[in-house]
């Protein structure tokens, strides 16, 4: 297996290569940190790597190897995977995509992280992220923007644009993200990956806590629906203290892979009013994957979703992220009229707008009820260029940004699971992709059935051209 096959190899296979020692953690970890060494430098998906931490972590891993049977090592041992940026990893920084706040150093590890930490992974470094994560391109001030792998000019999404960058680049071999707006199936739809939500309650928030009334998660991004499964495995499970929490899954999550999901009734739709409605590529995306379903023996059918009295009750809900104890004035352009608008609020109306966000959600949830799972789009149209909404006035870009995001903060007022999948290209060669929604707390349906539609239309052979040259020659595919 050459360089470039080892690095696109999902995570579980690298599992299984560094278990039967036909490859050695070492190995892996010094693989991807030349890769990032020669890529990132093009396309800004890590802020931080943390290059001298995971060599000696891979180092012990490796004489680990040697020494132990293979069934009593933890089921990642030496897989490299890349950590957002919003979330703490402990002696390392943690800056939320603000400029003020490069050299801030995390005291603690998040529970996620320690999580990741027991199954085995080695943490290569921080993915780039959007200012405080608010929107869904990443060009923070202060940072290189983080670019598409498939074309450059482009954005790999936000706010977990990084992280999708990573996997997509052959970076890393699968990625840590989060999603409280669709910050984790925005990305992987934008760079042709596999994008996770988990149920709200599924990942613990421990020690943060959670800061926007259930509307964020961690979740995984992938190259197979089967790797993002095994790692939702290692992040899922409830830590004291959590609001919200699920019971695992019998027998794990990864198990849903290889179980036929039977004959389910699935409605779609396409129509986000009264935002708006998707594109002609976004739509035949949609279509395309109905009829696959139908072919496969699922009873497909139209829904209608009323966002009506959804909308601005979550906007005002979800602005309040924005507020992470820093000055205003630090923040750009989009966060400070974020920042203010949230302000305006009382304490009493914020509680209002969450009471609303709540009984609208309920009603779309009940309109849901009828099917197995739903198809939506992931966004409205496909990716935009690097740069191309910066010059807007805050207000417009916010609009830009609430009319192509529609589809997916419908999950995270709900908290139904949700999963990005890559359908295809578009005409100018940018990846798209569809979103499978589950019922409330029911990923194990809503994975069998993503993976049998991965079966059906396999995606991973697909590579960026930039991601395959193994020179210098960063702008040669191979």
């Amino acid at each position: 297996m050459n360089a470039v096959d080892l690095a696109f190899t999902p995570a579980l296979e690298q599992a299984r290569l560094i278990r039967s020692r036909e490859v050695s953690p070492l190995e892996l970890v010094e693989l991807y940190l030349e890769r990032i060494e020669r890529l990132n430098p093009l396309l800004g998906s890590y802020f931080t790597v943390m290059a001298e931490a995971a060599i000696a972590t891979a180092k012990d891993q490796t004489e680990r190897l040697l020494q132990a049977d293979p069934s009593e090592l933890p089921p990642f041992l030496g897989v490299p995977i890349s950590i957002k940026d919003l979330t703490p990893v402990a002696g390392e920084c943690c800056s939320y995509g603000l400029s003020v706040a490069k050299n801030r150093v995390a005291a603690e590890d998040a529970g996620v992280v320690t999580r990741l930490r027991q199954a085995g992974f080695v943490l290569l470094g921080k993915t780039a992220t959007s200012e405080i994560g608010s929107t869904p391109f990443t060009e923070p001030r202060g940072f290189p923007p983080a670019r598409n792998p498939w074309n450059p000019d482009y954005t790999p999404g936000g706010s977990s644009g990084g992280a999708a960058a990573s996997v997509a680049a052959g970076l890393a071999a699968i990625a840590q993200g989060t999603d409280g707006g669709g910050s984790i199936r925005g990305p992987a739809f934008c760079c042709g990956l596999v994008g996770l939500k988990p149920a709200r309650g599924r990942v613990s928030l421990a020690p943060v806590g959670d800061r926007m009334n259930g509307l964020s998660t961690d979740g995984p991004i992938a190259r197979t629906v089967a790797d993002a499964a095994a790692l939702l495995d290692v992040m899922a499970g409830y830590t004291v203290g959590d609001p919200y929490w699920l019971p695992d899954p019998e027998p794990s999550f990864l198990a849903a892979v290889g179980r036929s999901p039977g004959r389910l009734r699935i409605g779609y739709t396409t129509d986000f009013s009264p935002i708006g409605a998707a594109d002609a590529a976004c739509t035949q995306a949609v279509l395309d994957t109905a009829k696959r379903l139908e072919a496969l023996g699922h009873t497909v059918e139209p829904v209608q979703i009323n966002l009506n009295q959804l909308v601005e009750p979550l906007i005002a809900v979800w602005q309040t992220g924005v507020d992470v104890g820093v000055p205003w004035f630090v923040m750009g352009k989009l966060n400070r009229w974020l920042y203010w608008r949230s302000r305006k609020r009382s304490a009493g109306q914020y509680l209002t707008a969450v009471n609303q966000m709540q009984i609208a959600a309920r009603q779309i949830v009940a309109t849901l009820l009828p099917y197995d799972a739903a198809l939506f789009p992931v966004f409205l149209h496909a990716t935009i260029r690097v740069g191309e909404w910066a010059s807007l006035p805050a207000h417009k870009m916010f609009q830009n940004i609430v009319h192509w995001v529609a589809p997916s903060p419908i999950l995270n007022a709900t908290g139904q699971p949700g999963i990005a999948l890559p359908t295809g290209f578009t005409e100018t060669g940018l990846p798209i992709g569809v979103q499978l929604v589950g019922r409330p707390a029911d990923e194990v349906t809503l994975i069998s059935l993503a993976a049998q539609l991965e079966q059906d239309q396999p995606w991973i052979q697909h590579r960026p051209a930039i991601a395959t040259a193994e020179d210098n020659g960063l702008g040669v595919g191979g």
